[in-house]
């Protein structure tokens, strides 16, 4: 559940008060297991897996600036972790500036895109919809996001922890032999829904499968009431950002991290 009412959901996209939402709708669902509150900051740390669940949400006001980045930096380094921060539209004001100056790095720069739902339809032929993680699916997920990574350190069972950290349904389609090769994940909040995890095998691409998975994703977000859909994609990723634009999503803010 989110900590603030919702906006109608009738023109997503549009800024505003949306653009301010998505940071915190990101937060609750992709939850950090382990988290921190630091005088309107939140201190987010997960083992190192995901930057999103190990960066701190620096929302709000913040009397002493540069102590508060000073205080953060001691946190991160108290567990081994790089200091990183999650910078959007309602981050506290100068922060990137001071984070600049202190020699942090732009890296990932993103986009937040979202459309309005229309008609729920049914499920599309060939994509599964499960309402729990399995096992099946993370290592699916792993394979196709990072097929270089090592469950290093218990990487598993902490991205378990992240992906199920809020209730959602999971999205998966096969190819003949029966191999996952696409997934997503899909979280309803509220009026929203929030679109995760997708990912495709590289040799099954141009085959519609991504598109199968985005559009069962978004008829369970209508059928589960929402009336608008969001979602937050790397700016390098051509690709999935012309898919989203073809689904009728359309860009709102950006954001990046900074990270040193």
């Amino acid at each position: 559940m989110v900590d603030a009412k919702l906006p109608p959901a009738r023109a997503p996209g549009s800024g505003g008060v949306f653009d301010l939402l998505v940071d915190r709708l990101v937060d609750r669902a992709w939850p950090a297991p382990y988290r921190v509150e630091a005088e309107g900051w939140v201190y987010r740390h997960a083992g190192g897996v995901s930057k999103r669940a190990n960066s701190v949400l620096p929302l709000g006001e913040a009397g002493d600036l540069g102590g508060a980045v000073d205080r953060a930096e001691r946190f991160y380094g108290s567990l081994g972790l790089p200091c990183a921060f999650w910078i959007g539209p309602g981050v506290t004001p100068g922060l990137d500036r001071e984070l600049d100056t202190r020699g942090y790095r732009v890296v990932d720069p993103m986009l937040a895109m979202a459309t309005t739902l229309g008609p729920s339809a049914s499920t599309p032929e060939g994509v599964t919809l499960e309402e729990s993680l399995t096992g099946r699916w993370l290592d699916a997920w792993w394979r196709l996001y990072a097929p270089d990574a090592t469950d290093g350190g218990g990487r598993d069972a902490m991205a378990a922890r992240i992906l199920s950290g809020a209730e959602a349904v999971y999205a998966s389609a096969a190819a003949s032999n029966g191999e996952t090769v696409a997934v997503g994940r899909g979280v309803v909040q509220g009026e929203w829904l929030g679109i995760y995890c997708m990912a495709v095998e590289p040799r099954a691409r141009r085959a519609g499968r991504a598109r199968g998975i985005l559009s069962a994703l978004l008829s369970h977000g209508g059928q589960q009431g929402a009336e608008g859909a969001y979602l937050v994609v790397t700016e390098s990723n051509t690709a999935a950002r012309a898919l989203y634009e073809r689904a009728g999503f359309a860009e709102s803010a950006r954001r990046h991290y900074r990270v040193r």
